[in-house]
């Protein structure tokens, strides 16, 4: 029986056939404006995020930013796809330790705090793009993450079945998992971070 609410994320997967092409001048504004908004995030949180700052930021006219985008939740899920699509990468091809050639464990832990801190500087959009959704974890998308997981916890002597382990693993580095932790107990994305470590180590430790 169909789901009510929101789909799932529709974000770019890495190494998918490509879209169809911008035109450079389109392309490159398009950057310049991603590059704006994350800069924001950055600096001040995904809140300061508006049509105007953006604009201020890129030194643009507002409309540039509402004709690229339509508005501001256009805006966030073209950053989250640009974040999504640079995450894929960095732990595909990008260099150490996100990347190949780092020892297993070392990749795992940076691959959740990359995760960790995308999930946080997009939480209200991915909690409102679907990220809760009974379908989330079928995503091509979360799947891809999931797979690269497993992938490592099988370089760490996991063996047989690791379905559990791995879901297990980034379900403290999910949205809603994140949402709670933060609104309701009252942590830091950084205490998230640390203390979501301390358990993978122990976790590969213990194995």
């Amino acid at each position: 029986m169909p789901s009510d609410g929101p789909g799932p994320l529709e974000l770019h997967v890495a190494n998918a056939p490509a879209p169809i092409p911008e035109r450079a001048d389109a392309a490159r504004n398009r950057r310049l404006l991603l590059a704006a908004a994350q800069s924001l995030i950055d600096s001040q949180g995904a809140a300061a995020v508006t049509m105007e700052a953006v604009a201020r930021a890129a030194g643009v006219g507002k409309g540039t930013v509402f004709r690229r985008f339509g508005n501001r939740t256009g805006l966030m899920l073209a950053l989250l796809d640009h974040s999504e699509s640079d995450l894929q990468q960095g732990f595909l091809s990008g260099p150490e330790p996100l990347g190949p050639g780092a020892p297993p464990l070392e990749r795992l832990i940076a691959y959740g705090r990359a995760r960790l801190k995308m999930t946080v500087d997009h939480l209200d959009i991915l909690l409102e793009a679907g990220a809760d959704h009974p379908d989330h974890l079928s995503h091509p998308v979360w799947a891809m993450s999931t797979q690269h997981v497993r992938m490592l916890l099988g370089e760490l002597g996991f063996h047989g079945r690791v379905e559990v382990v791995a879901q297990a693993v980034q379900a403290p580095i999910m949205a809603q998992t994140v949402r709670h932790l933060i609104d309701v107990i009252g942590m830091t994305r950084a205490e998230i971070a640390d203390d979501w470590e301390a358990m993978v180590r122990r976790l590969v430790a213990g194995y």
